[in-house]
């Protein structure tokens, strides 16, 4: 498990743009299953769309190349300290299946397919209550900075 402020150390992302709250299971070099809440107070609420507000479809991709930038890290055993940064570089395969909401818990799920010359491929998915949001293949580059 990986609180918010865990969570801080291997991301170089903050608020607004944080997206992921809390990392439930993390298996190093396989998966990892973390969670965003979503609330009415989301920044990206006041335009999109403020009669009835849905979560960004490209947000819900960051939020799961978020979750398994935390893995990609974690398992090289790197910080963006360390003078890393991990850029989320493509998606391929993305399929939306249902809106995410205010009140939702977003369950983001990314699990290793492979890594070449620092290139990192992942299959990812996104569940509210168990039901699919959104599945994507993403691909992340670790870089020195």
């Amino acid at each position: 498990m990986m609180d918010v402020n865990e969570i801080r150390q291997y991301l170089p992302h903050r608020y607004p743009f944080l997206l992921v709250d809390r990392v439930i299971e993390l298996n190093l070099n396989e998966s990892i299953i973390a969670y965003k809440n979503v609330t009415i107070n989301e920044p990206f609420f006041n335009g999109h769309f403020p009669n009835h507000p849905v979560m960004p479809g490209v947000l819900i991709i960051e939020a799961m190349a978020q979750a398994a930038g935390i893995l990609g890290f974690k398992t090289m055993d790197k910080k963006p300290e360390d003078g890393s940064i991990y850029y989320f570089v493509g998606s391929d395969k993305a399929r939306f299946k249902r809106p995410v909401v205010p009140g939702d818990r977003l369950q983001l799920e990314a699990k290793i397919v492979t890594e070449k010359r620092g290139i990192w491929k992942f299959e990812c998915r996104a569940t509210v209550d168990g039901q699919l949001a959104c599945s994507a293949t993403i691909l992340c580059a670790d870089r020195k900075i």
